[in-house]
């Protein structure tokens, strides 16, 4: 394993988040805010300086690299970059400790959602920067879906491969860049569309940038206090709807419909296997809170179940979704979206083929020597593939059990702390406020410990937990 080469592509990362520091300075002039434009650009230099001497001093090698360096990186990234990340809300929040700057840190790049800050107690430029961060980490976690966690299961089900991109082994380094401007240019699309579009539907222009920012990433952070309808008109949240929804859903077929634009391509949107479970549990969640509410809510309702299908978490209104049992709330957060898309949880298309194989086996228990192939979007799927999403199951299990036990642990009672640890590992902050009201827990109640262990299912849940789980098998290290 090339050490050399992993903290070289760390450096780059870390040069690349000047960028975001000077970009969130331009808002602070633009809003004229000159110190706090002074506070951004100046980290911003520092840290890009610091980058900089990390790739000077560890430069790559150009033997090909291997799984383990990919998921080594991988791990670093989500650990590390989030601390150079955190010093904007160290700096310019009264009050903020490390540990907490961190933990706003690490909500935002895993696109969890999930705060201890109010926004209507903070500064412009840490409202953009929060919504940056988010943007930042979707597009991170698309890149590594296509490229790193791809290349780890490329032995696998294929639940990350995707027919548009095409990667060797060897090659993973070399295609971040790449795969990450491809990305970067698809969300760049949809949030700038969308921005324009809520703003002519009536959203002040600031609120339209960070919600579309956030939209896309499926983050879920709001720029002001309480639901959306207190700042933005039901046209502009339905088109924030749509973008959270678009979000949710695989960016290899949202790139084919951009790069065809054509019919056929159009239609793959709706006719996907993933795309079309979204739909339907937006069905679903519409059915039951209509029978908790009442049809006068209708309009309010289909807004908050699309925000709460793509694991945005956004809310409307606050009589909708939140009056749906917790524990069918909890149930889709864990589920999440599409593959290759911003979304956390389990994935769907997992869940789709462990539903198949276990028709399939109750198939053949009625009929014992018959033979029944898998199939799944007109393939044929071993029966030793399904392997390593049972694993992927079982692990995440796991992690979420060790995450309850956690969570009481350090003093929250059982609902809440089944609730916290869906919210985390799922990458859903919001799910919190959803389903514990009548409890009145909020994230900035959490105490140290209960931070750390929030913190590390953010973490393990943006990692799906198998890669975490690797490294800690002496084989891992025997490459």
């Amino acid at each position: 394993m090339s050490v050399n080469r992993i903290l070289f592509w760390i450096g780059r990362t870390v040069f690349l988040c000047t960028a975001l520091y000077l970009s969130a300075a331009l808002t602070a002039l633009i809003s004229q805010d000159v110190s706090s434009a002074i506070v951004m650009a100046s980290l911003g230099v520092a840290i890009g300086v610091f980058g900089l001497l990390f790739v000077m001093l560890s430069s790559g090698t150009n033997a090909p690299e291997k799984k383990a360096e990919a998921i080594v990186f991988v791990i670093l990234f989500w650990v590390f970059v989030p601390v150079f990340l955190a010093l904007p809300f160290k700096f310019l929040v009264p009050g903020l400790g490390f540990l907490e700057a961190y933990f706003e840190s690490v909500s935002a790049i895993t696109t969890t959602g999930a705060t201890r800050l109010e926004p209507d107690d903070l500064p412009v430029v840490i409202l953009f920067w929060r919504s940056l961060l988010q943007w930042f980490g979707g597009v991170s976690v698309a890149t590594f879906a296509i490229v790193i966690l791809a290349a780890v299961n490329l032995t696998g089900s294929g639940v990350h491969r995707s027919f548009l991109f095409t990667l060797k082994e060897g090659e993973l380094f070399g295609q971040l860049i790449a795969i990450g401007r491809l990305v970067a240019g698809v969300y760049i699309l949809i949030s700038f569309v969308g921005f324009v579009l809520m703003t002519l539907a009536g959203a002040p222009a600031f609120d339209a940038i960070c919600l579309s920012l956030s939209g896309v990433s499926t983050g879920g952070l709001s720029p002001q206090t309480g639901p959306l309808q207190h700042y933005i008109t039901p046209s502009a949240a339905f088109i924030l709807a749509i973008i959270c929804v678009l979000g949710s859903m695989n960016i290899a077929l949202i790139w084919d419909v951009l790069r065809h634009r054509r019919l056929k391509h159009i239609a793959s949107i709706f006719t996907s296997a993933e795309h079309r479970a979204i739909f339907v549990i937006i069905a679903c969640l519409v059915i039951v809170a209509v029978l908790f509410t009442d049809i006068q809510h209708i309009y309010h309702i289909i807004l908050d179940s699309m925000f709460f299908a793509s694991s945005a978490g956004f809310q409307y209104q606050v009589i909708s979704v939140d009056m749906v049992p917790p524990a069918m709330l909890i149930t889709i957060a864990l589920v999440g979206g599409s593959a290759l898309s911003t979304a956390g949880g389990v994935k769907l298309i997992r869940m789709l083929l462990l539903f198949r194989h276990l028709s399939t086996d109750l198939s053949r228990l009625s009929h014992p020597s018959r033979v029944v192939p898998v199939k799944f979007r007109a393939q044929t799927i071993p029966d030793s593939e399904f392997l390593s999403i049972w694993m992927y199951f079982f692990a995440y299990a796991l992690t979420f059990g060790i995450g309850i036990s956690l969570m009481g642990a350090f003093g929250l009672s059982i609902e809440d702390a089944i609730t916290t640890a869906a919210a985390s590992l799922a990458n859903f902050g919001p799910l919190l406020g959803f389903t514990m009201p009548e409890s009145a827990l909020t994230y900035a109640d959490f105490t140290s410990g209960q931070m750390v262990t929030f913190i590390g299912l953010m973490i393990l849940g943006r990692l799906e937990v198998l890669a975490v789980l690797a490294v800690l098998m002496p084989n891992f290290w025997r490459q």
